[in-house]
């Protein structure tokens, strides 16, 4: 079998493009795996196999969802406040603030943040479906903009400040109760809870 068919390399390739994993820790997951009682690699396969397959963006907010809970959960809820909208980068953002227990309206989930030297343009988040929101989804009053306390962040929080500023919707930035540079999905409860209860109007 020649070295580039190998199917152990091949895994190690595949598990090194993971953030945080290098050749080495790929490596040693897949030696791993292989000498690990129980199938580990064919479940890791089947749970992969059906992401790809199972898991959608939602329809309302564009959290990630399945299939078969498509508007997600949250989104379904009628209990969720309807005026007051949490603009999030990633999906995991939107589990940080559920934890804390504070927020109870609706959120939007923009995957991403402006970045102009990667590539990162406004067309590339979902902005154009917030926009479809605000104008078909019962009144909006505030707009909370939960972006990470980084450059990137802000700069999307500024961008989103002047494009919904015609709109007439208040819209607000997270206090830095949050460390500058802290992803929002590894923030602790307290200091996401903090941030939540001081934003300020941008």
């Amino acid at each position: 079998m020649s070295r580039a068919q190998d199917p152990i390399r091949r895994a190690v390739r595949q598990l090194a493009r993971l953030p945080g994993i290098g050749e080495k820790s790929a490596t040693r997951l897949v030696y791993w795996m292989l000498t690990t009682p129980g199938g580990v690699a064919g479940d890791l396969a089947t749970a992969l196999s059906e992401l790809e397959d199972q898991i959608v963006e939602c329809a309302v907010c564009c959290t990630l969802t399945t299939k078969d809970d498509n508007p997600c959960s949250l989104c379904a809820r009628a209990a969720r406040d309807e005026a007051t909208l949490l603009v999030v980068e990633h999906p995991q953002d939107v589990l940080a603030f559920e934890r804390t227990g504070e927020f109870r309206g609706r959120y939007h989930v923009l995957h991403g943040a402006l970045s102009p030297l990667d590539g990162v343009t406004p067309d590339q988040l979902r902005i154009k479906p917030l926009l479809e929101r605000l104008r078909g989804e019962a009144p909006i009053t505030e707009i909370i903009v939960a972006t990470d306390p980084d450059v990137e962040g802000d700069a999307t929080a500024l961008y989103l400040a002047r494009l919904l500023k015609p709109l007439g919707v208040q819209t607000t930035r997270l206090a830095h109760g949050l460390s500058v540079g802290t992803a929002i999905e590894y923030a602790d409860t307290v200091s996401l809870a903090r941030a939540l209860e001081n934003r300020r109007a941008l």
